[in-house]
């Protein structure tokens, strides 16, 4: 009966696991080749102006409501406020220079709402947002990595609506 239980709980468990993070958050690694100092600028801009509800008229879209928590040359605090319901996500970049015109981020969004699970994809886009916003998508050897794995229903995020 014991052993019964344990393959039980093993299986549900890797079941759950491979689904993805067992709270709703995303973390994706960005690169670029250019100055970490550039890309952090972006990032805060795009923040700073997509600060008010205005960029998010009649509801539509999030685009709107991120508030800087904090800014040094290594990381980025921020956090992200849900339009519709107020939800808050906590956002941190990180960032590593690779050499002169090389630069690395780790990017991590995270629902503050302590039972969420799932989250359509709104913490991959709280983040790939500010990136697009930004214009960062269209700089030189830009890259994106993340998975359901590591990203909340990364693969059917809608981040028109998100």
């Amino acid at each position: 009966m014991k052993l019964t239980l344990s393959l039980m709980f093993m299986v549900v468990f890797h079941a759950v696991g491979s689904l993805g993070p067992l709270h709703a958050s995303c973390k994706i690694h960005w690169s670029w080749a250019v100055k970490c100092s550039m890309v952090n600028d972006a990032i805060v801009n795009q923040i700073q102006k997509w600060h008010s509800n205005e960029t998010c008229p009649g509801g539509k879209g999030e685009k709107c409501l991120y508030t800087l928590e904090s800014q040094t040359d290594t990381e980025i605090k921020a956090i992200h406020e849900t339009p519709k319901k107020h939800y808050k996500d906590d956002l941190t970049f990180t960032f590593t220079a690779n050499g002169t015109e090389l630069c690395s981020v780790e990017g991590y969004s995270s629902s503050e709402t302590w039972y969420a699970v799932l989250d359509y994809g709104t913490n991959y886009c709280n983040l790939h947002n500010l990136i697009t916003g930004a214009g960062l998508d269209k700089m030189p050897k830009y890259s994106e990595e993340t998975s359901d794995s590591i990203c909340t229903q990364y693969s059917s995020a809608d981040c028109e609506k998100y």
